[in-house]
């Protein structure tokens, strides 16, 4: 019937239900897997800062996102797997495996801090694999 198919209202209740009890982790591998750049910015908070321990450089939401729409769109930018360490209502502790487009690996530790339901603060310590 019309209202099972996948355009169905059923359908969409059923997908609205799940995306409210999807876990923060898994809402962001959801958006990495499907290379959404625009359900990916709906999950930081507009006053969103990220910061590379790496470099030591901070980014915005809109610089941030900016980078993010080329990573997406690049092929050889893969998260090979994200394990969630630890997560509440008010932070994520994820363990990442990245590969990138110049063919070095690196062990990615993130630290998200949620508010109002959505990151405002991320910060990533990387560790580069041979």
């Amino acid at each position: 019937t019309p209202l099972l198919n996948s355009g169905g209202l059923l359908y969409l209740i059923d997908k609205i239900l799940k995306e409210q009890t999807m876990s923060m982790h898994e809402k962001l591998n959801a958006t990495m897997s499907n290379r959404d750049t625009n359900a990916y910015a709906e999950l930081l908070h507009e006053d969103c800062v990220f910061v590379f321990h790496k470099s030591g450089n901070e980014f915005g939401k809109k610089e941030w996102i900016s980078m993010v729409e080329g990573m997406m769109s690049n092929e050889k930018f893969v998260n090979e797997s994200s394990r969630c360490v630890y997560e509440n209502d008010e932070i994520l502790v994820s363990h990442d495996f990245m590969s990138y487009p110049d063919g070095t690996r690196e062990a990615v530790m993130g630290v998200a801090k949620l508010k109002d339901g959505k990151i405002i603060r991320f910060e990533t310590g990387a560790t580069l694999l041979d």
